[in-house]
């Protein structure tokens, strides 16, 4: 619950500190490299969380960094750039260009972050100090605290300033949810197929078909309400982001073999793009939405 809560907050805050007139590079860039690196060193200090404390390992991997880093906003970025959503003038090579920078630096820049995640931690481990697992009673503590954080989501959704909802508040009360539906997913659909891990290939497309329809509705005119507004909003940054992370998918097409590793990415990304292109394409194509987000701000 926590990890999910700040997994949020850390990329909201990475995304807009990342975003400014004449940036170079789109803005999740930033996020997902963090994330990935954080789920590399995490990952080669396994066996130490572990013997501390089991969950701790879960609330980093699954928790923080696929909450951090994001799928569906991935594809998305993508599928805009084909579409050239920001009107930049341009012709239809420089939106081909624009669609494949943002899928090929996703991708190589992530998986680069797991690496050196995993090798800054390996050499580090020798000097880091062996703790000592927490008493019963700490762990019972902790586990009532993290249910606090996450209830804390809601008095802060309807407590703080109406201007927050949509920035920040809307996600955080969807967070847990969709970290919980993707860890529920990998749990039991990963162990059915050898080929590559279905489960998170469904989260990842799932929320990646929700996201894309959620834009939809965002560019439906008239707007809908402020509310209404930032409770799509929050569905987007909160569950879809959540529901879909690039950190585990890295570090999955990282531990697959070579064919299979090029099967699962070309697949995952494949079926987000077409999903995509069925949800999001046919409403800008057929006039129904504006290709601009009316419904942010709102």
């Amino acid at each position: 619950m926590p990890a999910s809560v700040f997994g949020v907050l850390a990329r909201l805050g990475l995304n807009a500190l990342a975003t400014y007139n004449g940036q170079k590079i789109f803005s999740l860039a930033y996020v997902q490299a963090v994330g990935c690196f954080i789920m590399g060193f995490g990952l080669e200090c396994k066996e130490p969380l572990g013997r501390f404390y089991g969950p701790l390992y879960t609330a980093i991997t699954t928790g923080f960094c696929g909450s951090l880093t994001t799928f569906s906003g991935w594809q998305v970025d993508v599928f805009t750039s084909w579409v050239n959503s920001t009107q930049a003038h341009r012709d239809w090579r420089g939106d081909v260009m624009d669609g494949i920078t943002t899928t090929l630096y996703t991708f190589i820049i992530s998986l680069t972050s797991v690496w050196f995640g995993t090798h800054l931690a390996s050499m580090l481990q020798p000097f880091l100090p062996v703790l000592r697992p927490p008493t019963r009673a700490l762990r019972y503590a902790v586990t009532a605290l993290s249910v606090c954080i996450y209830a804390a989501t809601f008095p802060a959704y309807f407590r703080l300033p109406a201007d927050y909802r949509h920035q920040a508040t809307a996600a955080l009360l969807f967070s847990y949810p969709g970290t919980l539906t993707r860890y529920l997913l990998s749990i039991f659909l990963n162990p059915r197929l050898d080929l590559f891990p279905l489960g998170t290939y469904v989260a990842n497309s799932f929320g990646t078909a929700v996201l894309g329809a959620l834009h939809v509705i965002q560019g439906m005119s008239p707007a809908a309400s402020p509310n209404a507004c930032a409770l799509v909003q929050g569905l987007g940054d909160g569950y879809c982001g959540c529901l879909t992370t690039v950190s585990t998918f890295a570090t999955e097409v990282d531990a697959l073999v070579e064919w299979k590793a090029w099967l699962y990415a070309a697949l995952s990304w494949g079926t987000g793009q077409i999903l995509l292109l069925l949800i999001m394409g046919s409403s800008y194509w057929a006039g129904h939405v504006s290709e601009q987000l009316t419904c942010r701000f709102a």
